[in-house]
This record gives C-alpha cells, sequence and structure tokens, in this order.
C-alpha cells in the first residue's frame, strides 16, 4: 500500500535509511523531481529540485497493517503521514504511472509533463529565460505559442525548457 509522508527539509536521506532499516530493502519510494540548469558566477550549474517539495510517496506491502505505520510515527526526518491514504490508493497509483511516463532516462521529469497543467501563465525555471514569466496564448500539438513580454514565440516540446504554473 502507497502513503504519502511529508518529511522535513533536507532530511530525506536520513527518513529512507531510517525506514530501509525498518522493512528491509523491499520498501519503494517515489518522489517526482525535476533536473534545470543556473548560471552562477559564469558557470552552468546543474540543480535537482523534489516536485512535491516535502512529500514523498512510499510503498511496502505491511503499510496495509495500521500498527505498522504507529511503529514509524516518529522516525527521524518524518513529520507526518498524509491521512487518507488508504481510500485514495487509486488515485496515488495513477498519479504516480503519469509522472513515470514524462519521465526521462535518468529519472527527471520532461518539460511535456507541464504543458498540460498549465493554465495561462507560467514562469521558466531552466534555460536562457530563467525566472521569466509568460504567457500561454495557443497550445499545438508539438509546442505551446507564448507572450513574452511584448514577443510572441514558440516553445517545441522537444526543447528541454522547464516552466512551472504560477
Amino acid at each position: 500500500m502507497w502513503v504519502v509522508a511529508k518529511v522535513r527539509n533536507n532530511e530525506l536521506n536520513i527518513f529512507k535509511q531510517n525506514l530501509i532499516n525498518r522493512f528491509g530493502k523491499e520498501i519503494k519510494f517515489y518522489y517526482p523531481k525535476i533536473e534545470y540548469q543556473k548560471i552562477i558566477k559564469n558557470k552552468l550549474r546543474k540543480f535537482e529540485k523534489i516536485l512535491l517539495e516535502n512529500y514523498v510517496f512510499c510503498y511496502h506491502t505491511k503499510f496495509n497493517k495500521i500498527n505498522s505505520l504507529n511503529e514509524i510515527r516518529y522516525v527521524k526526518g518524518l513529520t507526518y503521514f498524509l491521512n487518507g491514504y488508504g481510500q485514495n490508493q487509486k488515485e496515488i497509483v495513477q498519479f504516480i504511472n503519469h509522472c513515470k511516463v514524462f519521465e526521462n532516462e535518468k529519472g527527471y521529469l520532461t518539460s511535456s509533463f507541464f504543458k498540460d497543467m498549465i493554465i495561462s501563465k507560467a514562469r521558466f525555471v531552466s534555460g536562457p529565460l530563467t525566472n521569466m514569466i509568460f504567457e500561454i496564448i495557443e497550445r499545438q500539438k508539438n509546442k505551446i505559442k507564448i507572450l513574452l513580454g511584448n514577443i510572441v514565440t514558440t516553445i517545441p516540446d522537444k526543447k528541454n525548457y522547464l516552466y512551472l504554473s504560477i
């Protein structure tokens, strides 16, 4: 059964290791992430960001039992488990499978994942237009037409520009 855990900032590895020690290597973790690049002091640096920030999906067959979650309620790195995970298994599995469809070979989400989620405005996370906000004018099959300031341009899906909805 999948559960959703909120983990403290910068303690994800500690949390994962504690659960592996408790349940063995059969436990699975999933957290969708993106890879982006920034120029810092004239050098291009790669960064990784977890899409759901502090939330992690954890799977183990023992999570069907409420007692097993009560045993790990005070594991180091854990803030809390979200309630309602039992009733929402179908939605959790659908979301994880949807994310995995849009992952590249390294396990990072591609820009096409965000294409359908953005309603009208977004901000670039990577590329030469980092942190610039744009409006979507038109969606096409393999590209989107945007308005960036006074400039109208298109962004093809094949370019690895990442953007997030505002």
